[in-house]
């Protein structure tokens, strides 16, 4: 019954060793970008971790970022499987987190449908909004 959600528990683990790890500062220059570790997937043998970071900076820092924390993989492996006392440590793969920004997409989306949606209110009832101002002009 415990087994489903051991790969929760190790996934969770390894999220926060991830950010330890690099808020210590990874020894690789190429990790320019500001990285923040939102979620980390494994797979139900605990062989394989995917980390999905954000990323902060122009398109060749995240670029160069991507390439550093590859070549770290290695090192992070091993001291996953010390510091979670695991028999075999998952391979860590790296992935920029999208969510972030398909968040950011999708609000501008609605934005501009609640923008579109009034401006077709207005032009339909053009009386409702200035109609009712003249109204009141006209009365006092």
């Amino acid at each position: 019954m415990g087994e489903p959600r051991r790969p929760d528990r190790v996934a969770e683990a390894i999220r926060e060793e991830v950010a330890t790890f690099l808020a210590e500062g990874a020894k690789d220059p190429r990790i320019r970008s500001f990285v923040t570790v939102t979620a980390v997937d494994v797979t139900r043998d605990l062989r394989h971790a995917t980390v999905f970071v954000s990323l902060l900076g122009d398109d060749a820092d995240k670029q160069s970022t991507i390439e550093g924390l590859a070549s770290v993989a290695s090192h992070l492996r091993s001291r996953l499987g010390k510091s979670l006392r695991l028999r075999n440590a998952p391979e860590i793969h790296f992935r920029t987190d999208q969510s972030v920004a398909h968040a950011s997409r999708i609000e501008l989306l609605l934005a501009q449908i609640r923008t579109e949606r009034e401006d077709a209110e207005r032009a339909a009832n053009p009386e409702a909004s200035s109609g009712g101002e003249s109204d009141t002009s006209g009365a006092s």
